[in-house]
């Protein structure tokens, strides 16, 4: 029988994920929508609860992407606990975002996403970074993950690496243009600016859309003059 492992029994002090041997039968019954945890060949790891920072940067993320996504109508996008299950008898992962494009929705199912989504994004903490860089990486890469955005807040390490799949199966890095816009591959004209993640504070996700949607090719006239309404006044 494998034990639940409660947030508060990790100590506070050391936000290093736990590592619980398990079989992936045994990970279906002991993950919950308390914590995230992900599965990898015979172990369960838990994570500690995410800090402010990491959870706003999340959240603007998510609002911004999924705003951008639903007004197009270019897929989903889903945020943990939702397991990715990378392929059969592979890891199941839990990345801080996940965008599916809409003629990738076949692979997901209500309980899980089976396959590599178009994009992963990991949001990097103080215990999640070699997992993140590394093993994560290595993973997302072999999947066919499109891909792969790595955004580092902590203090003193502030660092956004955004990575896509070549024709030859490895990710390579994609270029942040002079100007701090860093401009997907996966979502169609999608962009933002790095800098919005590591200011003082992030701006206001409909702000941030309001500009991206501004210099979208298919925007009408009329919702362009909406945006800019909208900028002005959240401007004030």
């Amino acid at each position: 029988m494998v034990t639940f492992v409660a947030p508060q029994e990790l100590s506070a002090s050391d936000r290093t994920p736990k590592r619980i041997k398990m079989s992936y039968e045994e990970y279906l019954q002991f993950t919950t929508d308390a914590q995230i945890v992900e599965w990898v060949e015979g172990e369960a790891i838990v994570y500690m609860p995410p800090i402010h920072l990491h959870q706003r940067i999340a959240n603007f993320l998510n609002l911004l992407i999924s705003f951008f996504v639903e007004r197009l109508d270019l897929g989903v996008v889903i945020i943990p606990p939702f397991e990715v299950k990378l392929w059969p008898g592979g890891p199941s992962r839990e990345p801080d975002l996940i965008f599916i494009s809409a003629s990738n929705k076949t692979s997901l199912t209500r309980e899980r996403f089976k396959g590599a989504p178009d994009l992963a994004i990991e949001i990097v903490s103080q215990g999640s970074a070699t997992e993140d860089r590394v093993r994560k990486f290595t993973e997302y890469e072999k999947a066919g993950v499109r891909e792969y955005w790595l955004i580092d807040p902590r203090p003193r390490k502030q660092q956004a690496d955004f990575y896509v799949l070549g024709e030859d199966g490895f990710f390579h890095s994609q270029p942040i243009e002079d100007d701090g816009v860093y401009r997907s591959t996966v979502i169609p004209d999608f962009w933002f600016n790095v800098d919005w993640l590591f200011g003082e504070e992030l701006p206001p996700a409909q702000s941030a859309l309001a500009e991206i949607m501004l210099t979208h090719p298919n925007v009408s006239p009329e919702e362009k003059t909406a945006y800019e309404i909208l900028l002005k006044a959240k401007r004030k």
